[in-house]
């Protein structure tokens, strides 16, 4: 609860800072590369999926090289297993099928921008930037996984091991353009590699061996990480504040 007190806190204080100037609404939507660092486990392969954000940023009236941004968004990130299957006679490929580790994320981001002319009409700019974010997990599919085989629940993620909070940072670029003064476009491309877990489980004794109920195992330790690329498509809405002596 306290954490929750603390983001509201600090967007109240972001939002205060910017609606004094001129601010940017930007809407974005677009796919999502999701990879994990699953530490004592197997290789994982991507997951895509799709985001979409929308992003408050201060604009100076004067020459607009500089901004902040504060940014909320759905985000779903994970990872992957394929299987292949292939006709034993032939060789040919017969089939394929996809696990998914989905979560389904809500991010929030506070950071800064530096913007560059780009092109010759100097409607556009080229931006880099990044900040600090924070995720919350609404929802995940872990506990759903094993459902078809309970003696392979011991081998899955566990929601009770799951973090709902987490922290990283976002590190982007783009380009931005003007349709007219008041509606523009932007392409973005963003990492996201998370600091803290996602998924943290210890090591687990004297586990019954689904396969040899006379055997007693010991599930390894589990550390799940997420890490994301994103690419954006969004719309830009300008609100101007002019100061009238």
């Amino acid at each position: 609860m306290m954490r929750f007190v603390y983001v509201l806190i600090l967007i109240a204080c972001w939002c205060g800072k910017m609606t004094a100037q001129s601010t940017a609404y930007v809407f974005q939507f677009g796919p999502t590369i999701g990879v994990q660092k699953w530490d004592n486990s197997f290789e994982r392969e991507p997951l895509f999926k799709y985001h979409g954000a929308l992003s408050i940023e201060s604009i100076d009236n004067e020459d607009d090289k500089n901004s902040l941004f504060m940014q909320i968004g759905y985000h779903i990130k994970g990872s992957a297993n394929r299987f292949r299957y292939f006709n034993i006679n032939s060789g040919a490929p017969s089939g394929s099928f996809t696990e998914e580790f989905r979560f389904n994320n809500i991010s929030l981001v506070l950071g800064a921008k530096q913007k560059r002319p780009f092109g010759a009409s100097g409607n556009s700019r080229f931006f880099y930037g990044g900040g600090l974010r924070i995720d919350y997990t609404l929802s995940t599919n872990i506990d759903n996984l094993s459902n078809n085989s309970p003696t392979l629940a011991i081998f899955y993620p566990s929601v009770g091991f799951m973090n709902r909070w987490m922290a990283g940072f976002t590190v982007t670029t783009g380009i931005e353009f003007k349709l007219n003064e008041l509606i523009g476009g932007e392409l973005k491309l963003s990492i996201q590699p998370d600091v803290t877990l996602q998924y943290n489980q210890p090591a687990i004794g004297n586990v019954i061996d689904p396969y040899n109920p006379g055997n007693v195992i010991t599930i390894s330790e589990r550390r799940i990480r997420n890490a994301a690329v994103e690419l954006g498509v969004g719309l830009r809405l300008l609100r101007k504040v002019e100061y009238v002596d």
